[in-house]
């Protein structure tokens, strides 16, 4: 079996060389690697149900300050204006919106962060 540090290194370069397509989604290397290292790995978790415009994305803003670059926050949120928010706040402060899915009752976002 390969450890760990090989099937990272592994996963990186198959990433960089391929992109693949899951269900009906095209996704990328950064997906890729997210998706085959568990979707529970996450480095931090935001939970802001029950928060309106614009706190969910000020919590994000500030719980994305403290982690390193490259580093995955998922943030839960129910706010019907964090569907346009949250994606056009990674544009703009350089973090990439490595997933959205909603779900019945409200919106989970995985942000990658930005340099």
């Amino acid at each position: 079996m390969m450890s760990i540090p090989n099937m990272n290194r592994h996963l990186g370069e198959l990433s960089q060389k391929v992109t693949c397509l899951f269900g009906h989604k095209l996704v990328d290397s950064v997906e890729l690697r997210t998706y085959l290292r568990g979707m529970d790995d996450f480095d931090d978790t935001l939970d802001a149900l029950g928060l309106l415009c614009p706190l969910p994305v000020l919590k994000a803003r500030k719980r994305l300050q403290a982690l390193p670059n490259g580093a995955l926050l998922k943030m839960m949120a129910d706010d019907p204006a964090a569907i346009v928010d949250v994606p056009h706040f990674c544009a703009e402060a350089g973090h990439a919106l490595v997933e959205q899915t909603d779900m019945t009752s409200h919106q989970v976002y995985v942000i990658r962060k930005g340099g």
